[in-house]
């Protein structure tokens, strides 16, 4: 639960009631309520005994860490979650999707790994969505798997290494400390041996264990030891065990503060399911289910595709729908014979109805009202969408200017707003459309060449 202002004002000196003004703030109370949002520090505060600082610095630190992974433009941060239910607020920090690649492998199968991270980008309802990571796993070619960790750390995305052979992991650690890879496993049969490894020289590091009690006493040493970046893989061995043991991680994190399980969790359908589909389902449940990392053994387009639009569903603010910008769109080489469409700035309903337009080799001009977010049906029923909004808006953005005949189509869901809108826009023809996109390539054509029969 989050600190109040009242609770970290009674901490600060004479019980808050200082006020010297030398944090810039008017009050302690005032400072109190800055702190407590996050938009300060403690060490804005010139007299707070240091035990206080670091008790209040750990009862603000957020319930899960922050832990990044890579160096960049690609870099991966995981974690700073707040919440237990999507509908609750948001979650913030999407799921990386890692592809696993072995030193077992051959080389044909190693290069088309890389560049299926590279190629396989989708775009989406105007975003681009791909996956995160490569995740290099040693199987006992030493030789082989180094040169495989250079290789792959070259391509610029950031890296997991699977080795447990720790002799190996730092070696590979080594040759890419600065592209800051996700260490794993760290166990509590080899924590004492790689501790003074994981000090010298710090990079965020994977615990595995055989459940989540197990878990807590190796964070806890690692806290005291100064290693901060670490993300849990309590090992679950079937679909029912990985549900509950990251559903207990994450309430216990947020719903009781719990540090030692206040970390991102690493998923590993790869090494779990016993064949694609099963994979798939276990990467989908672990993006729903508080997964920072899923790492799969191989990249299909059929089944990459699902799981990165789901990635999209679950990280999308349900607070705000995606919307698009409210303007005029020309799609294709328009004329000033080209017809005009209306249409809602709802992204999935724009995209929607683009691609359809582009689908019918027919330019258009595509005028995207702004209803807030919302689609047709639900814009016409909130009253955000009708004629007496519609028919102004289509005046000021001037798209009378750009065609010859005074026409326009509306989605078939708007029918009713055919009357209100021909009073609003007096001299045009308002052509009520099909009420799917999907039958535009049909319709449009139909409409342009009975048109072109009115003219002859």
């Amino acid at each position: 639960m989050a600190l109040k202002a009242s609770d970290i004002q009674k901490k600060l000196p004479d019980g808050g009631k200082k006020n010297c003004k030398e944090c810039g703030f008017p009050t302690c109370f005032a400072f109190a309520m800055k702190l407590a949002s996050g938009a300060v520090t403690v060490d804005k505060c010139p007299y707070l005994p240091g035990e206080i600082k670091t008790e209040l610095e750990e009862a603000l630190a957020p319930p899960i860490r922050l832990v990044t992974i890579g160096t960049g433009e690609n870099a991966l941060s995981i974690g700073e979650e707040e919440v237990i239910y999507r509908h609750e607020k948001t979650f913030y920090r999407p799921s990386g999707i890692a592809i696993l690649i072995t030193d077992k492998e051959d080389e044909a199968t190693v290069s088309a790994k890389i560049n299926k991270l590279k190629a396989l980008q989708f775009d989406r309802v105007g975003q681009k969505l791909r996956a995160n990571l490569y995740t290099l796993k040693y199987e006992g070619n030493a030789e082989k798997y180094l040169g495989l960790v250079k290789r792959v750390a070259a391509e610029g995305f950031p890296v997991v290494l699977i080795c447990e052979d720790l002799e190996t992991l730092f070696k590979a650690r080594d040759l890419i400390a600065d592209k800051n890879p996700l260490l794993y496993p760290i166990t509590k049969e080899n924590l004492d041996a790689a501790l003074p490894k994981l000090k010298a020289k710090p990079a965020p590091i994977g615990v595995k264990t055989n459940g989540v009690e197990e878990i807590i006493p190796i964070t806890k040493r690692l806290k005291e030891e100064g290693i901060l970046d670490i993300v849990l893989d309590p090992s679950p061995k079937s679909l029912k065990e990985m549900i509950r043991d990251y559903t207990l991680i994450r309430r216990a994190a947020l719903k009781k503060t719990f540090r030692p399980l206040g970390y991102p969790i690493l998923s590993l359908p790869c090494m779990l399911a016993e064949n694609k589909m099963e994979e798939t389902l276990l990467a989908s449940a672990g993006v729903i289910k508080y997964a920072g990392i899923v790492v799969l053994s191989d990249f299909e387009k059929e089944m990459l595709y699902p799981l990165l639009v789901l990635r999209q569903n679950i990280f999308t603010d349900p607070r705000v729908p995606l919307a698009v910008e409210q303007k005029i769109y020309e799609i294709g080489a328009v004329t000033d014979e080209s017809p005009v469409l209306l249409t809602t700035n709802f992204a999935l309903t724009y995209f929607a109805v683009a691609s359809e337009i582009e689908n019918s080799k027919i330019p258009a001009y595509l005028c995207v009202k702004d209803t807030e977010g919302l689609c047709v049906l639900a814009a016409w029923s909130t009253g955000k969408f009708s004629g007496d909004t519609a028919g102004p808006f289509l005046k000021k953005i001037g798209v009378g200017d750009k065609v010859k005949n005074k026409r326009v189509i509306i989605p078939g869901f708007a029918a009713r707003i055919k009357g209100e809108l021909e009073e609003e826009l007096q001299g045009w023809d308002v052509i009520v459309g099909p009420r799917e996109a999907s039958d535009l390539p049909a319709f449009l054509p139909q409409m342009i060449e009975k048109w072109k029969s009115q003219i002859k």
